[in-house]
This record gives C-alpha cells, sequence and structure tokens, in this order.
C-alpha cells in the first residue's frame, strides 16, 4: 500500500529511464529520416508520410493494450499481484486479435495518399514505407504490452536497456540497407523499413525474456494465466478501449493536417517534415514523463491515496518544465542550425527549404510548455481511470484543428505559416483544457477496481 507522499526521487527513479527510453526511440526516427533526407526531399517526407500513417492505423490497438500500464499499477499499488501479471497475458491475447485486423488497412492506404494530392513519385515511397511497417505490427503490440507493464510496476531500467539496444542494432542496419554500405543492397526507404523493424524485434525479444523470468511471472506461474480471464479483460477493454480509440481519432486527425500539408508541394512538405522531427525531439522525451505519470498516478490511486497522486502530477510538471524549457530556446536560437543539419544533405545550392523551415520550428517554441501541460494532466487522468472524458475532448479539438486546416488550404489556401500558427493555437487550447479538467474533475473519487 502506498501511504507516503511521493517523493521527487521516487517520480526521477521511473521517469528518467522512461524519458530515456523515448529519447532512443527519438534518436531512431530522427537518424530514419536523416538518412532518407540524403536521398531527397520526396524521401524525408515520404518517410514521415509513411511512418505517421502506420502509426494511424495501428494506434486504436496500442492504445487499447497499452492501457496495461495504468491497470497492473492499480493491480500492483492494491498488492494484488495475480491480476496484476494477468493484464499482460490478457493484452498478448488482445495483440494476437488485433494484428490481423490491423492489416486489413494496408490497402486503403494508397488511395488515401492518392486522395491527399500526393506526388505518384512520394505516393510510391510512402506506401513501401508504410506496408512494411504495418506487417511488422504485431511486434509493436507484443513490445507496447511487456514495456507497459514494466511501467506500471516501476520497473522501468529494463524497458530503458531493451529501447537502448533496439536503437544500437536499428541505426547502423539502416545505414548499410538505405545506402547498401559493405556489400549490401543499396534499398533506400525499403531498407530503412527493414532498420525500424529489426530494432523493434530485438526490444520485444528482450521485453519478453524479462517478463518470463520477473518474480511476480514467476510466483505466479500456470496455465489459467494464459487463458482468458473476463474480469481482468474487461477492465483491460472498458478503459483500454477509449484510450486506444481516443490515441487513433487524434493521430488521424494529426495524420490528415500533415497530410494536407504535404499537397502544398515539395519544398512545404520537406519544411513541416523538418519542424516536426524537432518538435519530436521535445515532444517524445515528454511523452515518457508522461507515461511516468500514469504508472505513479495508478499505484496511488489503486492504494486509495488520490492526494499522493496529485502531488505526483505537480512533481512531473517541475521535472518537465526543466526540458521543455531548455527546448524552448535551443528552438528559438538554434533554429537555422537545426535546419541546416537536414537540408545539407539536398542537391548543392537547394535551399529553398530553409526559410520556411526556420520560422515553422521557431514558431513551434510557443507551444512546447503547452504541449507539456497537456501530456502530464491527461496522464494524470487516465491512471485514475478518467479514459472516456479524455478521449472526447481531445478527439474533439483535434477534429476541430483538422477541419480548420481543410478549410485553410484546401478552400481558402492560406499560406503555410498561418495554418501553422493555427496549430499552435490547437495545442495551446488542449493544455489549457486538460488543465482544467485535472484541477475541477472527479478524478480523485474514481475507482478502477474493486
Amino acid at each position: 500500500m502506498l501511504t507516503k507522499e511521493p517523493k521527487l526521487r521516487d517520480l526521477l527513479a521511473i521517469a528518467l529511464p522512461m524519458v530515456v527510453s523515448q529519447a532512443s526511440e527519438t534518436i531512431m526516427l530522427f537518424v530514419d529520416r536523416l538518412f532518407l533526407s540524403w536521398l531527397g526531399k520526396t524521401y524525408i517526407s515520404a518517410g514521415m508520410s509513411g511512418g505517421l500513417s502506420a502509426f494511424v492505423f495501428m494506434s486504436i490497438f496500442t492504445g487499447t493494450v497499452g492501457y496495461v500500464n495504468a491497470l497492473s499499477a492499480q493491480y500492483y499499488g492494491a498488492g494484488e499481484e495475480k491480476n496484476c501479471v494477468n493484464t499482460v497475458t490478457q493484452g498478448i491475447l488482445l495483440s494476437l486479435l488485433f494484428f490481423p485486423i490491423a492489416l486489413t488497412f494496408i490497402p486503403l492506404v494508397g488511395k488515401f495518399f492518392e486522395i491527399s494530392g500526393h506526388t505518384p513519385g512520394q505516393i510510391e515511397l510512402e506506401y513501401t514505407y508504410f506496408r512494411l511497417l504495418m506487417l511488422g505490427g504485431l511486434l509493436v503490440l507484443l513490445r507496447t504490452v511487456f514495456a507497459s507493464f514494466f511501467l506500471g510496476i516501476g520497473k522501468t531500467r529494463i524497458v530503458m536497456y531493451s529501447n537502448l539496444a533496439g536503437m544500437v542494432l536499428n541505426v547502423p542496419i539502416n545505414y548499410l540497407l538505405i545506402f547498401g554500405k559493405l556489400g549490401f543492397p543499396r534499398l533506400g526507404i525499403t531498407g530503412a523499413a527493414i532498420g525500424t523493424l529489426a530494432g523493434s524485434f530485438l526490444i520485444t525479444v528482450i521485453l519478453f525474456s524479462a517478463f518470463l523470468k520477473h518474480k511476480l511471472y514467476k510466483s505466479n506461474r500456470s496455465k489459467e494465466l494464459w487463458k482468458i480471464n473476463p474480469i481482468v479483460m474487461k477492465k483491460l477493454m472498458r478503459f483500454g478501449m477509449p484510450a486506444g480509440v481516443e490515441m487513433f481519432l487524434n493521430v488521424m486527425a494529426f495524420n490528415l493536417f500533415v497530410q494536407m500539408f504535404h499537397s502544398y508541394s515539395e519544398d512545404v512538405a520537406a519544411a513541416v517534415t523538418i519542424a516536426f522531427n524537432y518538435d519530436m525531439v521535445a515532444f517524445i522525451p515528454m511523452l515518457g514523463l508522461g507515461f511516468a505519470t500514469t504508472s505513479m498516478v495508478g499505484r496511488y490511486m489503486g492504494a486509495g491515496n488520490p492526494k499522493g497522486a496529485e502531488k505526483t502530477a505537480g512533481l512531473a510538471m517541475k521535472v518537465g518544465l526543466f526540458y521543455a524549457s531548455a527546448m524552448m530556446l535551443l528552438f528559438v536560437f538554434g533554429a537555422e542550425g537545426l535546419v541546416r543539419v537536414f537540408t545539407g544533405g539536398l542537391a548543392a545550392g537547394d535551399t529553398s527549404v530553409i526559410p520556411l523551415a526556420k520560422t515553422m520550428l521557431r514558431l513551434a517554441a510557443v507551444y512546447t510548455i503547452a504541449d507539456l501541460i497537456q501530456l502530464i494532466m491527461s496522464g494524470t487522468l487516465r491512471g485514475a481511470g478518467d479514459t472516456k472524458w479524455v478521449m472526447y475532448i481531445s478527439a474533439a479539438l483535434h477534429w476541430a484543428m483538422a477541419g480548420a486546416a481543410f478549410l485553410m488550404i484546401k478552400v481558402f489556401v492560406m499560406n503555410p505559416v498561418v495554418v501553422w500558427m493555427g496549430f499552435i493555437s490547437f495545442i495551446l487550447i488542449m493544455g489549457f483544457t486538460m488543465f482544467l479538467r485535472f484541477k475541477f474533475g472527479p478524478w480523485r473519487k474514481m475507482k478502477m477496481i474493486d
């Protein structure tokens, strides 16, 4: 039972490995797109578009099984070890069910790219990348389940080590296969996808092995553990599905926004991809802090200590502010140098992307703190079980943003910078809304487990 108030060291013990884990994910994506940028503007745009689309169509499933985090945290906080472990086996069974369903999306996406108005060259590249990532989707589901379990019980170092191992494997494979070095074939964007799947496979194997060796699994191991448990499965679906639907609706709306941005021109597509690639450097480590917040809040709520959960959110905000503030300064004062990291690989003298990408990156500094607020506040609400409200509000705001982007880009054909400022306004509203729910909502009285 967690009766003591959380300390900063308690949060950091969970959060720092998760921040490092997410940072390794960031490095993998960043280097992947950096290598592709050396092949040309179309390749870097296709890498973001295809990769984001794969994330979109897996998100409803990963979001659902990812709720193993909060549910295992609550069972762990309540001292129900068998049910805590059972969340993992139920998550695995759901993953096996979800994967073939996810594959049915593959044929639909080529048409989606065409409707978005992309060039034929970009469509061919992004569809190749998307299709290969989707074929490896089971790895994403399983690694999400195992990582969520370790996060839920606060043992996040194994997640960090596995992600670092995946990064160490992914980066050199990408280089060898994208460019055809050391006798390997030059596969371009196909090589980038293979490198990503290789890293994901290694991460999954490490986490699965660690789960089988963990004392909680060993002490509760039985044949029944691997059968459907109606009680745990129902809770995972009841609370996890809203989280999965929310993630799907959110990233789908975001994906539509990106695809419409890409329809401006190759220069605009490359500029927004560069801006989002650096935004990812700020966002994903903060996402790791949000995951850690969900875990700690879940354990305190499971132990019947909402005050401890509330203090956890406050500590997470303080930690996040240091990082978010540093990223703001980097975006404002280092924009040109950051952009030239990507444009250096383009054709000699092709600097057409730089002015727009630089402006977008500097403007991105405006919403960095708002992004932190919405991640910590929504992470707190999810840990307490307030998933439906988060889904409704977050999805509504994301689709309002997508609708506004359609009008600005397709109807009124506004300047890309104006559209980018509209996106920034959406993030600010999202952060303020999540803060209000955290401050005045009923999450402190919610119960997920009996």
